[in-house]
């Protein structure tokens, strides 16, 4: 992830990247990241979802709140499914 995003989450007071939703699991994310093409795919998903709600949320991407809305359900369905795969890893 680039530093801007980072500091855009940081100004707007949410870090929603997986190293903060899961700081137990830093090491292992790293880990499957580079060995579990599933988990990539999944975690690369999560990663440009992400980047859309920082984008929406700062108006740099305008959209109508309902859109916004649905982006945010579909990154929490990521971040579910993610967060079970690194209980079971």
């Amino acid at each position: 992830m680039s530093a801007d995003l980072i500091n855009i989450d940081s100004i707007m007071g949410q870090n929603h990247d997986l190293q903060h939703e899961f700081p137990e699991y830093s090491e292992l994310i790293d880990e499957l990241w580079e060995s579990d093409e599933k988990f990539a795919h999944l975690a690369d998903d999560y990663t440009r979802l992400n980047r859309e709600v920082i984008r929406i949320e700062k108006g740099v991407v305008p959209r109508d709140n309902q859109y916004c809305e649905d982006v945010k359900k579909k990154r929490l369905l990521h971040k579910d499914r993610i967060y079970a795969v690194l209980k079971s890893s």
